[in-house]
């Protein structure tokens, strides 16, 4: 029952996950917005908007802190995971070479984020709370708001140029804004329904297999949640808006840590959710880091070739990626 309800929730996350993307593109384009700022901000938090309602879920009627920090973590670690498999759809130069070199303005910050989680990680316990949050909390909400700020006063010189070469977008002169804007609110309310399950499922699944909340909420929970992700940045490939798809994984990572976790640190009353969760996630931590590092170095780099359908720094990305599940399936509890 508990795979069948993962299942469930799974469908519809992505069937959800596709129209949402779909309408955000068209408030997009109607309200001149531009798809460049878009995938950094608003598609990045409409696809994660699973990851913060299984994540509050998580820690309010579950129950589980493991399973919302391994949720926020492991989606970060997919996401890169996403960005080097799209590597191979992008021919025949390697993303890298293609994608802006402004992206790594906001990997930048997606990784001092994730460093800080690191840190908070290791120290758990031997730190003093302000109340019942981490010091970590208030710093990850601070980053985000100066992340956005700073990443917006970057990406307004190049706004008005994209939309100018990537206007409007098939049949969406018979959509309306107002239409556009009902239908998100309906599906935004069906991820909300499926995602709201998920921590329930998950920790059902935890306890009947024996795998642990760490390596449920590291792998299957995060692996569902970020469905969306995939959906969208597939969709942006194919598109020809690549750009959009690189910024909606970055940007997700930094709503992620910047925000959901810092959001899971608040609702969960305890105390400092970081001193409640088993230590193994400082793995996911430090993959999802050198991760997003390896793709600031080839966005940097921007190398003209591949191997085996991917270039050296998407199979770095996935070596991380594999080792980081062994590591986590060997530290299973």
């Amino acid at each position: 029952m508990y795979w069948a309800g993962y299942a469930a929730c799974t469908v519809l996350i992505v069937f959800s996950g596709v129209k949402l993307s779909r309408y955000g593109d068209i408030i997009a384009v109607k309200t001149g917005l531009g798809r460049t700022w878009i995938g950094v901000v608003l598609m990045a938090s409409v696809t994660s908007l699973p990851e913060l309602i299984t994540g509050l879920g998580s820690v309010t009627y579950a129950g589980a802190p493991d399973i919302a920090v391994g949720n926020v973590l492991g989606s970060c670690t997919f996401n890169m995971l996403i960005l080097a498999l799209l590597d191979v759809l992008h021919r025949p130069l390697p993303l890298s070479a293609r994608a802006r070199h402004g992206h790594t303005l906001t990997a930048g910050f997606g990784i001092l984020l994730l460093c800080i989680a690191t840190v908070g990680l290791f120290l758990q316990g031997r730190h003093s709370p302000i109340g019942w949050v981490g010091a970590y909390s208030l710093l990850f909400l601070g980053i985000y708001v100066i992340a956005m700020r700073t990443i917006f006063a970057y990406e307004k010189k190049q706004v008005a140029a994209f939309v100018k070469g990537h206007a409007g977008g098939p049949g969406y002169d018979g959509i309306s804004l107002r239409s556009a804007v009902l239908k998100y609110a309906v599906h935004a309310g069906v991820i909300i329904a499926a995602a709201s399950l998920l921590p329930l499922v998950g920790k059902g699944i935890a306890e009947s297999t024996a795998l642990g909340q760490t390596f449920v909420g590291n792998v299957f929970i995060a692996a569902s949640t970020t469905l969306p992700e995939v959906v969208v940045s597939l969709a942006a490939v194919r598109m020809g808006s690549l750009d959009m798809a690189v910024g909606n994984l970055f940007g997700s990572n930094i709503f992620n840590v910047g925000l959901i976790l810092a959001m899971d640190d608040f609702f969960f009353t305890p105390g400092a959710i970081l001193s409640f969760v088993d230590p193994s996630h400082l793995v996911s931590a430090v993959s999802a880091a050198a991760m997003t590092t390896i793709a600031v170095l080839g966005l940097t780099y921007r190398a003209e070739k591949k191997r085996l359908w991917l270039a050296w720094d998407s199979i770095g990305m996935t070596a991380v990626f594999l080792v980081n599940l062994l590591i986590l399936f060997a530290l299973r509890r």
